[in-house]
């Protein structure tokens, strides 16, 4: 439901990176945001591997605990971040970072059965 503006540009580039490292993952909503997850997450209590949300100068993609899943931080190299959270700006060129990278180990991580959770 978001405007055509920069952060759904953002938004839809980050699904698509989601959906092709982990087409198993379902798509649902939690906490008013875009989540995925585990097959049937949708209808059980269990977190969600991923959340995508817009806000109004910033797209996220919270993912848990980041160090569980880059703990060099390689992948995330001049990413503005938190504990959980990368951002991404207007002027963020989503194509010159790694961020498929960090959604593929991630995905790994997790089918493995790994806590990359907070």
């Amino acid at each position: 439901q978001l405007a055509d503006d920069w952060r759904r540009e953002k938004l839809l580039v980050l699904r698509e990176m989601i959906c092709s490292s982990g087409p198993d993952l379902s798509e649902f909503i939690k906490y008013k945001m875009l989540a995925y997850g585990a097959p049937d997450a949708e209808n059980t209590d269990a977190e969600a591997l991923f959340h995508l949300n817009a806000q109004k100068s910033y797209v996220s993609l919270y993912v848990g605990d980041i160090q569980k899943i880059d703990p060099d931080g390689k992948l995330l190299t001049g990413l503005d971040m938190g504990k959980g959270c990368i951002r991404f700006k207007k002027t963020t060129k989503i194509e010159d970072t790694q961020i498929d990278a960090f959604i593929a180990n991630a995905v790994e991580l997790w089918r493995r059965g790994e806590d990359v959770s907070c």
